[in-house]
């Protein structure tokens, strides 16, 4: 029989934004639960060193997750290893249903879904996934130990997977469609200062193109977007760095979102346009996109949702107080 969970707070996500709001929601006794989805620890699982993390010169992302879970925990927030597939947003309590099975009754969501990896969209690059073309270099940048690959895009993520995959690749290209990268300045002079990236200005990727048996990649087909010329560059991996899209799949039809589907909240706050609903870190944020900023989202959720539950609550005292109509 499946079971019922019922919780003041319920926290869908466990990327910085999610463990904090636990941090804060557990610190003001509210007992919030945390489901931590398809992907624990969110984003920074899959990145290395992380050097912009308040109070650690450098961190290895992961690392740096389990500590924000286990410190989560140690306050009393309850962590959960499940994936919300639907919520009912309709009425409070809000009703969560679950992979698992399990359903999840909350007087108020934090939700912290964060964002993933977006894909070109080829054939060629659906076709040879995990066979060659990958979104994360520091899931498989390790399978490339002295080849030839590339990395497709311009801004921070696509600098940051080519100069860790130098770790481990001959060389790399980057193919960037324009003839200057969007990436920080730091990470720019990082990049065009190592001997093993060769950027390709104005070229996209056209096609990925490999063996049938055993799947695998040989080369990319690249264009030039002035000229329309094309040419083939052996690489054995393509890392697709294009950046991000929210993961709102929970909420896109429900609330209110822009600027590709990011979720709308009040002016500096976290509110959304649900009462009792409130949204925080990369599910939200389309401009900073940074582990501290989700992070401190995180803590105006928990500080919001304390709030609108303590107001839940005197609003009910008024009302069984209120004398009867004469």
């Amino acid at each position: 029989m499946a079971a019922t969970r019922t919780t003041k707070v319920l926290i869908i996500g466990s990327g910085p934004a999610g463990y904090t709001a636990g941090v804060y929601a557990a610190r003001a006794m509210l007992e919030p639960l945390l489901v931590q989805g398809i992907e624990p620890g969110g984003q920074l699982t899959t990145t290395t060193e992380v050097e912009n993390w308040p109070g650690d010169t450098e961190v290895q992302g992961p690392d740096l997750m389990v500590r924000m879970e286990a410190h989560a925990k140690a306050m009393g927030c309850e962590v959960v290893q499940d994936i919300i597939t639907s919520v009912d947003f309709s009425k409070r309590p809000f009703v969560a249903q679950s992979d698992s099975g399990t359903t999840y009754v909350a007087d108020a969501l934090i939700l912290a879904t964060g964002a993933r990896a977006k894909w070109l969209g080829l054939p060629s690059e659906e076709k040879f996934k995990g066979f060659g073309v990958s979104a994360c270099a520091t899931c498989d940048g390790f399978f490339y130990r002295g080849q030839e690959i590339a990395v497709i895009g311009g801004g921070n993520t696509a600098v940051e997977e080519a100069l860790f995959l130098t770790n481990f690749a001959s060389k790399v290209t980057l193919v960037h469609r324009r003839d200057e990268l969007r990436a920080e300045k730091i990470l720019q002079d990082r990049l065009l200062k190592n001997p093993k990236i060769e950027p390709l200005w104005h070229h996209t990727l056209e096609e990925v193109i490999g063996t049938d048996s055993p799947l695998g990649v040989e080369a990319m087909r690249v264009k030039h977007v002035d000229t329309g010329e094309e040419r083939e560059i052996p690489v054995k991996g393509v890392f697709v760095a294009i950046g991000h899209a929210p993961a709102n799949e929970l909420v896109k039809d429900v609330l209110e979102t822009h600027m590709g589907g990011y979720v709308v909240t009040k002016p500096d706050s976290t509110e959304t346009s649900i009462p009792g609903v409130f949204a925080a870190g990369d599910l939200t944020d389309h401009k900073y996109r940074q582990a501290v900023t989700s992070a401190g989202m995180g803590c105006m959720a928990a500080l919001e949702a304390e709030r609108f539950l303590a107001e839940q609550g005197e609003d009910a005292a008024l009302e069984v107080a209120a004398p009867a109509a004469e």
